[in-house]
Parts: C-alpha cells; sequence; structure tokens
C-alpha cells in the first residue's frame, strides 16, 4: 500500500511538474515573440552599435529554440550565429542611423578565437566606412583585447587591469588515474601517426616529444597571428609586443598606456563623453543612444533563409535568384541518423548535402565545419555525399575554431578550403581506443563476469576483459584501414601526391595559415570570403540568395527536445563512498566509451590558455 501512495504521489508531481514548466515555456515564448514585435521599431538616430558579447556568437543556429532553457534562471537565451553577427556589422556600416561601434564586452557569451578573428575583421571593414570605433572595459581578458585592440582609440578604466601574457596549450593526463583505479586502456594507433595525440592522455602521463614539437609550433603560429593583428592596429613592433607579454610588463592600468596597448585611462562618463563628441546621440539625461549586437540583429537582420529538409520551398517565385545553400557541420562527429545540437551526425549530414546536390534551384553550397572529428564511419558516410555534391556543384569549405581530423576527412572533396588563421585543421590520422574494465569492477566494485562461447571472440569485445590476439590483429587492420582511406581521399580531394599528404598526415595538427602553407587549405578567410567564393565559381555575381538547411521540427518536439537538457535523475547512490579517484574516473568513462572503436579525431584534452 506504501508503494503505491509513493508511486501515485510522485506520479501527480511528476504530472504537475510538466504542466507547470509547459505553461511557464508556452508564456515565455509568448512573451518573447511580443517582445520581438515591440522590437522592430527603427534604430535611432546617431545610435552607437555596442559589442559587449552579451550573447554566445556561435557557428549553427541551434535547432530549437527552447535548447538553450536555464532551469536554475528560468530564463531562455538564443545566442546569436556568427553569420547574423557579419551581416549586422556590414549592414551598420552603410546605415545612417549607426554613428559608430563601441567595444565594452561586460557580457558572458562565449566566442570563439577563430571568431573573435571573423569578428575583428568585420570590424576592420566597418572603420573604412569612416565611423568611429571606440573600445573600453574595466579589465581586458587577453582574447577581449585581441577583439578591442581593432578600435581607433582603446580606453581602460583607470584601476582596471589588461591581461597580455601569450598563448599556450594545457593537456590533461589520466594514465596515473587509470593506474589508481586498476583499469587498462588498449591504444591502437599506426605507427605512423605519431602527432595522433588524443590518445596519449591514457597511457602517458605527459606530452611525447612529437605531441610537444607540434603543440610548441601551433602556440607559436598562433601567438604569431595575434601580435601581428594588434600590432598593426596598435602600430607597433611585433617584437615588442612579445617582450611586454615575455616579461608580464603590464601589471596595473597605468602600464598599458606607458608600452601603447592603450591610448588612455577614463571612467566609464568620459566614455560617454567621447562618443558625444565622436557624433553619438544622447538624451537629456545624458543617456547615450545606443544599440546592443543582439538588439540590433533582432530589429534590422532578418537573416538567412530556412527552408526545412524535404519541404517545398516556399521562398522560390517566379524570377527569384539563384540559391547559395549554407550547411552547418558542427561538433563531434557520431553514428546516427537524427540530427542534433552540437553534434554532427553522419547520415544526417550526409541528408542534408544530399538534399542540396538534389535541389535545382541550389547552384552553390557553402559547408561550414567545426568539429575535432568523432566516428570514422560517420566521417565516410558524409565524404561520400560530399564528394558527389562536389561534382555536381561547386563547393566551398569555411572552416570555423577546428576542422580537424574527421572534421578535415569531411571538406577534402571540396573545390575550395577557406580557413581562418587561427583555426586548428589537419590532424589526418586514426586511432582506436578500448578500455579493459576488468581489474576495476572486479577489486573496486565487486563485479565479476563468465561465459560460455563458441569460440574465444564470439562474446564480441567487452569492457569485462582484455582483448584476446585475435581482437587486437582485427582492430589493428581496420585502424590501418582507415588511415589508408584518410589519406587517399585527402591525395584525390587535395590533387596532392600520397607522398605529399603523408609530409603533412601523420595525425599532425596544423593552424589555419599553416595549413594555407602546406597546402591543406586554399586560402585564409572567414564565412562571407567563403559564400563569395562560391558565388564566383557558379558565376552567379551579386545576383543570389543564401539560405540555411535545417530540420524542421514540431513546437511539441522542440518542447521535449528540450527536456533532455534540463531534466536529471537521481539514483540514490551516495558516490562519495567510493572516494576522488573513482570519482573522477567515472567523470572520465562516459569520455572513454564516446571515443572508444576506430576514431578520427583530434586531441580533445586541450585547453587553449589565451
Amino acid at each position: 500500500m506504501n508503494f503505491w501512495k509513493t508511486f501515485l504521489a510522485a506520479l501527480v508531481a511528476f504530472i504537475v511538474g510538466v504542466v507547470v514548466i509547459f505553461f511557464y515555456l508556452i508564456g515565455s515564448g509568448v512573451s518573447a515573440i511580443m517582445s520581438m514585435s515591440d522590437a522592430k521599431s527603427a534604430t535611432p538616430e546617431q545610435s552607437v552599435l555596442y559589442i559587449d558579447l552579451a550573447e554566445s556568437i556561435i557557428d549553427a543556429p541551434m535547432l530549437s529554440p527552447l535548447g538553450s532553457f536555464d532551469p536554475v534562471s528560468m530564463t531562455m537565451s538564443q545566442p546569436l550565429t556568427l553569420m547574423q553577427v557579419l551581416t549586422a556589422i556590414e549592414k551598420a556600416t552603410e546605415d545612417p542611423a549607426i554613428a559608430g561601434i563601441c567595444i565594452q564586452q561586460e557580457g558572458v557569451g562565449v566566442v570563439s578565437i577563430a571568431n573573435i578573428e571573423e569578428l575583428r575583421r568585420a570590424i576592420e571593414k566597418f572603420k573604412t566606412s569612416g565611423k568611429f570605433v571606440v573600445a573600453y572595459d574595466d579589465t581586458y581578458t587577453q582574447s577581449e583585447y585581441y577583439l578591442a585592440s581593432v578600435a581607433d582609440k582603446v580606453l581602460l578604466q583607470p584601476e582596471g587591469s589588461l591581461d597580455w601574457r601569450g598563448m599556450g596549450f594545457n593537456l590533461v593526463f589520466f594514465k596515473g588515474l587509470i593506474d589508481k583505479v586498476g583499469a587498462e586502456v588498449e591504444i591502437f594507433r599506426p605507427s605512423v601517426c605519431k602527432y595522433k595525440s588524443a590518445v596519449e592522455p591514457y597511457f602517458l602521463t605527459e606530452m611525447s616529444d612529437a605531441n610537444r614539437l607540434q603543440m610548441q609550433s601551433l602556440a607559436d603560429d598562433m601567438w604569431a597571428t595575434v601580435v601581428e593583428d594588434v600590432a598593426k592596429s596598435r602600430n607597433m613592433e611585433p617584437e615588442a609586443l612579445k617582450s611586454i607579454a615575455a616579461n608580464l610588463s603590464v601589471a596595473v592600468a597605468e602600464d598599458a598606456v606607458t608600452y601603447g596597448l592603450v591610448d588612455a585611462l577614463a571612467y566609464e562618463d568620459e566614455l560617454f563623453e567621447q562618443l558625444v563628441e565622436l557624433g553619438a546621440g544622447s538624451d537629456e539625461r545624458s543617456n547615450i543612444n545606443k544599440v546592443t549586437l543582439g538588439e540590433y540583429v533582432a530589429n534590422e537582420i532578418t537573416g538567412t533563409l530556412t527552408i526545412p529538409l524535404g519541404g517545398e520551398n516556399p521562398y522560390l517565385l517566379a524570377g527569384d535568384s539563384p540559391l547559395v545553400a549554407l550547411i552547418y557541420a558542427e561538433g563531434d562527429i557520431i553514428d546516427g541518423n537524427e540530427k542534433v545540437d552540437g553534434q554532427i551526425v553522419g547520415a544526417a549530414l550526409a541528408e542534408e548535402l544530399r538534399q542540396a546536390r538534389l535541389s535545382d534551384e541550389t547552384k552553390a553550397v557553402v559547408v561550414r565545419v567545426n568539429s575535432p572529428g568523432g566516428s570514422a564511419l560517420a566521417s565516410d558516410i558524409a565524404w561520400r555525399e560530399m564528394e558527389l555534391l562536389q561534382q555536381a556543384k561547386p563547393v566551398v569549405i569555411s572552416m570555423g575554431e577546428m576542422a580537424a581530423s574527421g572534421g578535415y576527412y569531411i571538406s577534402c572533396p571540396a573545390d575550395y578550403i577557406v580557413s581562418n588563421r587561427l583555426t586548428l585543421t589537419g590532424s589526418i590520422g586514426v586511432f582506436g581506443m578500448i578500455p579493459n574494465l576488468h581489474n576495476t569492477l572486479k577489486d573496486k566494485l565487486g563485479i565479476t563476469f563468465d561465459e560460455a562461447a563458441t569460440s574465444p571472440s564470439a562474446s564480441g569485445m567487452t569492457v569485462a576483459k582484455p582483448l584476446n590476439e585475435q581482437q587486437k590483429a582485427a582492430v589493428s587492420r581496420g585502424v590501418d584501414k582507415v588511415y589508408t582511406t584518410f589519406t587517399s581521399h585527402v591525395a584525390e580531394g587535395r590533387n596532392l601526391s600520397i607522398e605529399e599528404v603523408y609530409n603533412v598526415a601523420e595525425g599532425r595538427v596544423w593552424s589555419g595559415k599553416q595549413a594555407v602553407a602546406n597546402g591543406l587549405a586554399d586560402v585564409n578567410g572567414g564565412l562571407t570570403d567563403a559564400v563569395a567564393m562560391a558565388a564566383d565559381l557558379a558565376d552567379l555575381g551579386s545576383d543570389y540568395t543564401l539560405y540555411e538547411f535545417s530540420v524542421a521540427r514540431t513546437p511539441f518536439e522542440e518542447w521535449l527536445n528540450s527536456l533532455g537538457g534540463v531534466v536529471s535523475i537521481n539514483y540514490g547512490v551516495d558516490m562519495s563512498l567510493y572516494g576522488e579517484e573513482f570519482l573522477l574516473f567515472v567523470n572520465k568513462y562516459h569520455e572513454l566509451f564516446t571515443n572508444s572503436g576506430i576514431q578520427a579525431k583530434v586531441p580533445y584534452d586541450i585547453n587553449i590558455l589565451f
């Protein structure tokens, strides 16, 4: 009886909770729509476009608008796409209502270093209009200063700070932890893939010589790019900037002025006075006419057209301009069929590419790739459709923060590859990784296994026992086969000899600037450059419409999908009983199995210190 009482009470509580969340989300959605309707007023004259990074700037639009619901704050936030941001700044260049730009990065939005490079390039182009660009902040992180340095004038709060120290990579290793919990990890990596370091954290306690070489080369090259950009904007010598970083010369705000990183120290009211002097409007209470980047996008930018996959195209009318498709490939590459936010599902991406190929109205395709790679099988499925697409119409790859390993695998058939200089790419290699938790389960949890089978490998490869020799040989053959296939695809797609591919392969990661030098990419540039190139390859001139493929969901499906990100289950197990080492291992458990099997993936535990 007590069981049924408890069950019914829990069931009622669950139903009530779902209903409450449902109506809250409906109410929030209606409020958001009403707010957006109210926001459709014209931007006031003499407005300053504020780039405050309150919103995250991402590559691909989110599939579900409810996927950004935060159950803690009970709010929803919608990140901006890079295309929206670039379009907004381009429009502001010609918009008479926009007097200038103020970069004041007070928000907590996330933006990758490669997207900062593209944002910075867009602001440089904005400056050619003759409108002002001013940067101000209380404290500049290094990435914030990289963006701010593009301004005509850089200001710093008198008691503020500026971080300028260089760039590095921090890798985490788990070999000691794996030993403590009694686990083992079988590693399979072609001997020629000495730079394929994604597996190193599981059998080493520090970087191998080859990995240290590539990481140091990446850090040096990417830092040189940042320094080059800042030096040009600040009219300084690159070596002077490197020396300031090496010696941590900027310890207090006055140092930033002394060494030329900022123009002056100022309080926020003094910033407002300068903005007014430059042409910004204000009201009787000295409030600046300002519009944030998010507001400007909502008010002024309609964005690219979104056409559901496989559905009728409601945007094409007689005489309409031809189409350039924009397809996003963002996240880890995984097996499966249904497209999800933040991951590349091999079959789903292949279907998008197929639809673009079969669309008579679509004359060219841009694929924005931002991926560290993942499943070798899913990568090959997408690669095949990319190759077929390239045979039918022009295809240009735009590389974001990372387009490496499987991310490069799916890119190599394209006609042209456009990469940011700060993109991480290459990593042409493969590995296999299979965990063995036999001793962990037995010694830590008291779990053992036994079997009766027709052959030594009949029960398959499981974590409950070590691999036998036949299984090891089979995995090794599979890994070697994938590497041979991968390198042959690159040779064919990039019009290189197999020897030339081997020279830049071996699993080595390159910066976008290095990739152009060694033939893995064609030119350094951003998303808008890739779009222009695709239109040019299709002889479209400026008479085309850019549109995005998307998988349409019903509102109810979007709501159900969003719940996956906010619902957690407590199984009633006190995991602290097993000790901190085991807890940390459990946290890595999912990653182990996500990357088990044959993978084409970049080193994935890299923390870019910038």
